[in-house]
């Protein structure tokens, strides 16, 4: 009797008034004109998408007739594909399961009614802007949306831009970013993409030109994503549609130390996991990323799920080349008087235990060592309490600066002219600024675990315990007063086998882009 009566809802779902092609039809031509003309538009670019010809004559009744054939039967990768461009936005996971669906009880006019607005009023609604859609397919696509619009170069936009313009120069790539208004991808303009990839000055607002919607495309990701919205959409783009993701994998601290990060992030950042599980491959920056992202990827078979491949891809350990005049404005602009310079370099979030270093360098110059302390680095989420101390140290006459940035020549100036540099960072994907240091033959104090004991297995660092102060005071006293010991350190660096930013950026692109696509 329960059958019967669902049956019977079933059908009377789909004899519903509105899932008929006479009653689909008629809403989009009360449409306003420039949304009707839109809809249009973007039912033909479906049609070219799924390799069926526009109809020549018929207006919208022929392209509503052939656009039901075209989809049938709706599986979910055209139903991605049909939201995308008849929606103009990359659609969410459950709006795709939820047109699957309703093909299936209630017809392919139910189905595609979700990408069509039919509201009462559609002449109200027909201010628009109505975008044009454009499907690429076949492509390798960058998403470098956030290193296109950032002023600052974390360790990830400097991996993301070094890895991105070797890619620009040795394959063909489109860089592409994200509308302001909607989840939906758009190309990235020439200036946008030489910013992405040199960094620079913000570039003027520019058109965002088509909405892009991709079909059998590589897409690659080697920034972190982390806005709901985006994230939300490359969920769907990776579970559902015909395109291949594959991201650069930087760490987990967000789910291993989640108290180091700021409040939002371990949410956002398992926002990103749910769309990298569908991924095809993600490439560690080390190691010790790579053992936390295999123990995440081995629970993926208990839902079913088989997982990306996490292969570890090391960055490079070289360091940049600096004048003799970038050296010698660097040693104006960082030296104090005749004393030592201790340098570190990274932002002041507590994941980098810069309080320690502060309480470290108190307890060093109560002793009567003379040295001068200086960070290069921005302020990030709860470093109020560093700027607080910071502060007080320095109205106590303490030889202490901060600088918030620095170009890469005060950077590197700074790495060779510092006694030695200090990064006790609770946990840590790399490490760029200890092997930064390192290749700049400047020894190194850092964490004795994870991927900065990895990093440092060739020499070059004095490895402490990070939540030990004491220990971490011991270490900079002997660098700062046993010559002999740096040496000893500095030789070890020096002597170090160079991995190159060009051996990076062709190992990571065979991992992510396997097949060959845009070679």
């Amino acid at each position: 009797m329960k059958g019967t009566r669902l049956l019977a809802e079933l059908n009377l779902r789909r004899t519903d008034a509105r899932n008929t092609v006479p009653a689909l039809v008629r809403d989009i031509d009360r449409h306003g004109a420039h949304r009707r003309r839109a809809l249009q538009d973007r039912m033909g670019v479906l049609l070219a998408a799924l390799a069926v010809p526009r109809p020549a004559a018929g207006g919208t009744r022929a392209l509503v007739d052939a656009v039901i054939t075209a989809l049938h039967p709706l599986d979910p990768a055209k139903a991605w594909l049909m939201l995308g461009v008849l929606g103009g936005r990359l659609p969410v996971a459950d709006d795709v399961v939820n047109v699957v669906r309703l093909a299936r009880t209630d017809g392919p006019v139910a189905a595609i009614r979700p990408a069509i607005w039919s509201g009462p009023t559609p002449r109200v609604l027909d201010a628009g802007p109505f975008r044009p859609v454009e499907v690429i397919s076949g492509a390798v696509l960058v998403d470098v949306d956030h290193t296109a619009k950032v002023d600052f170069a974390t360790g990830i936009q400097r991996v993301t831009r070094e890895s991105v313009r070797r890619w620009a120069g040795s394959h063909e790539v489109v860089f592409v970013g994200w509308h302001e208004d909607r989840p939906a991808l758009r190309r990235l303009t020439p200036a946008e993409a030489r910013r992405a990839c040199w960094g620079g000055p913000a570039v003027a607002d520019p058109d965002p030109g088509p909405i892009l919607i991709p079909i059998d495309c590589r897409y690659l990701l080697p920034e972190l994503a982390t806005e709901p919205v985006r994230t939300g959409a490359l969920l769907s783009l990776a579970q559902h549609s015909s395109n291949r993701l594959a991201v650069i994998g930087y760490d987990m601290c967000p789910i291993t130390v989640p108290e180091t990060c700021g409040p939002a992030m371990p949410a956002a950042f398992a926002r990103n996991l749910a769309a990298v599980r569908y991924a095809d491959a993600v490439a560690t920056i080390s190691e010790a990323a790579a053992v936390e992202y295999r123990g995440w990827a081995a629970m993926l078979p208990q839902i079913g799920i088989p997982g990306p491949l996490v292969t570890a891809c090391v960055l490079p350990n070289e360091g940049a080349e600096v004048s003799e005049g970038a050296l010698a404005a660097g040693a104006d602009r960082l030296l104090v008087g005749g004393l030592p310079m201790v340098l570190v370099v990274g932002s002041h979030e507590p994941r980098k235990n810069h309080l320690a270093i502060l309480h470290a360098a108190e307890l060093l110059w109560r002793r009567g060592l003379a040295f001068s302390l200086t960070f290069i680095g921005g302020n990030s989420w709860s470093s109020d309490e560093f700027v607080h101390r910071l502060q007080a140290l320095q109205l106590r006459g303490r030889p202490i600066e901060s600088i918030s940035a620095a170009d890469d020549d005060l950077l590197f100036a700074g790495y060779r002219l510092a006694r030695f540099t200090v990064f006790p960072s609770f946990n840590e994907g790399f490490g760029l600024p200890v092997v930064e240091s390192i290749a700049c033959g400047t020894p190194v104090i850092t964490s004795d675990f994870g991927s900065m004991r990895e990093i440092t297995a060739d020499g070059g660092a004095l490895l402490v315990d990070p939540r030990d102060d004491h220990a971490l005071a011991a270490a900079m006293h002997t660098l700062l007063t046993d010559d002999a010991e740096l040496e000893r350190l500095a030789k070890q660096a020096r002597g170090r086998p160079v991995r190159t930013w060009d051996d990076y950026a062709d190992q990571v692109w065979q991992i992510l882009n396997p097949e060959g696509v845009g070679q």
